[in-house]
C-alpha cells in the first residue's frame, strides 16, 4: 500500500474512534512509521501512561541492589514526575480538551507485571530493555507532536521536554547489560 492510502484509512479510522480511544493510527504504529503526529487526545494520552510507567518500574528498580541502576531509576522518578507535573500545568492553561488517565493501559501494566516477577540480573536486563523502548517511543512520540502537533502550547512543551527524553534514552542505553 502506498503512503497516502496508508494516511487515509489511518484519518478515516480515527474519525471512527471515541474521543477516549487512542487512534488506530497512534496505536498500530502508522503516525510513527510515517513521521505524523498524534491527535493531541493521543499525546496526552500515551505521554501521561509513558510517565506512568516511567516511575512505577523505576520505584521497582530502586529496589535493587545495584548502584547503577537505582541512581537511574531515582532519576527517572524525579524527572517524570516533573514532566507529569509540567503536562498537567500545560493542559490546564491551555484549556486543553484533553483527558490523562488515571491507569496504565493494559500492555504498560502487563510489562510492569513482569518486572515484579523478575530478581537480580534478570530485573536489571528487562528494566533496561524496556527503558530503552519505552524512551525511544517517547521520544519519537514527542519529537512527532513537537514538529506537526495541533496545539501550538502542547507542541512548545514538547519540543522543551524532548531534550531531556533524549537523555534518558542515552542513558538507559548506557545501563550495564
Amino acid at each position: 500500500m502506498n503512503k497516502s492510502i496508508i494516511a487515509i484509512l489511518g484519518l478515516a479510522a480515527c474519525l471512527s474512534v471515541p474521543a477516549m480511544a487512542q487512534s488506530i493510527p497512534e496505536k498500530s504504529g502508522i503516525n510513527s512509521l510515517m513521521g505524523v503526529a498524534s491527535r493531541t487526545a493521543d499525546f496526552v494520552k500515551i505521554a501521561t501512561i509513558s510517565d506512568m510507567f516511567e516511575i512505577q518500574s523505576s520505584e521497582l528498580a530502586q529496589q535493587n541492589h545495584d548502584p547503577t541502576l537505582t541512581a537511574f531509576a531515582a532519576r527517572m522518578i524525579e524527572d517524570h514526575k516533573k514532566i507529569s507535573a509540567s503536562l498537567k500545568d500545560t493542559i490546564r492553561s491551555g484549556n486543553l480538551q484533553a483527558d490523562q488517565p488515571a491507569d496504565l493501559d493494559t500492555s504498560h501494566q502487563d510489562m510492569l507485571d513482569k518486572l515484579k516477577t523478575l530478581h537480580g540480573h534478570d530485573f536489571a536486563l528487562q528494566y533496561r530493555s524496556d527503558q530503552i523502548s519505552g524512551h525511544e517511543d517517547a521520544v519519537s512520540l514527542y519529537r512527532r507532536y513537537a514538529e506537526g502537533g495541533d496545539n501550538a502550547a502542547l507542541k512548545t512543551w514538547a519540543a522543551h521536554t524532548l531534550p531531556m527524553l533524549e537523555n534518558h534514552l542515552k542513558m538507559a542505553r548506557a545501563l550495564p547489560q
